[in-house]
């Protein structure tokens, strides 16, 4: 019974291998090696070199996380910039500056008004932003 199963299983993976490969195209008039699976990967054969690119899911992970990196290296650039432009625009002031995918968020303390608008200009200027919103409120002018 061991042998039958085995002799089953066999005859599966070989007829299942074969009836994978791509067969040449005769209307081209060009011949064409098939290709070929390999355990790591896709082997495509052609007359001038063999490459071979992974197939599973880990080359897939290793994108998604170097476009995450490079997406928060971005996002930390932009924020970088829209600083110095508020500290070389308005020098002392205390604003914190927040980035979300090209959103930036201001919020902090402003001397007045005037201060929050030139913030707001300052920071659209900046190239990479998408859109300002303002969460800075004005200083009491009495203090205790």
């Amino acid at each position: 019974m061991k042998k039958l199963f085995s002799l089953l299983v066999t005859g599966f993976l070989i007829v299942g291998s074969f009836g994978c490969q791509e067969a040449p195209n005769s209307n081209t008039g060009a011949t064409q090696a098939p290709a070929k699976e390999a355990a790591e990967g896709r082997t495509i054969k052609s007359t001038i070199k063999e490459t071979t690119t992974p197939v599973s899911g880990k080359n897939v992970k290793d994108k998604t996380e170097k476009q995450k990196i490079l997406t928060t290296k971005a996002e930390r650039d932009l924020k970088a910039a829209v600083s110095n432009k508020l500290q070389a625009g308005i020098p002392g002031n205390k604003f914190v500056v927040e980035n979300k995918q090209g959103e930036i968020t201001l919020k902090g303390v402003a001397s007045s008004q005037g201060e929050i608008e030139k913030a707001e200009k300052l920071v659209k200027e900046v190239k990479g932003v998408k859109g300002v919103k303002v969460e800075a409120k004005v200083a009491s002018a009495s203090r205790s």
